[in-house]
């Protein structure tokens, strides 16, 4: 029969420093213009493609570029998840 495992002793634990613990780790530099940077070219990826359809590029495309617009927004909001 297996037996349980024991309640561990009080003086095992490794204490942790209450300074550290409850500090928030700062966000990198970069973050903040780089989620900008895909908030706004993800909107003028998709305001253009409405003011300009007949772009060589965006013409190329065609509905696609909503779904390149937004993808771009929604990595906008993946690092605003990081943001502290």
């Amino acid at each position: 029969m297996p037996e349980s495992k024991g309640r561990p002793k009080p003086g095992s634990r490794v204490p942790v420093d209450p300074a550290k613990a409850a500090m928030p780790q700062a966000s990198p530099r970069w973050l903040v213009p780089a989620m900008l940077g895909t908030f706004l070219f993800g909107l003028a990826w998709i305001v253009l493609y409405y003011i300009v359809p007949s772009a060589p590029v965006l013409s190329e495309l065609g509905g696609w570029n909503l779904v390149i617009g937004f993808a771009f927004i929604m990595v906008g909001f993946a690092l605003s998840t990081r943001w502290r």
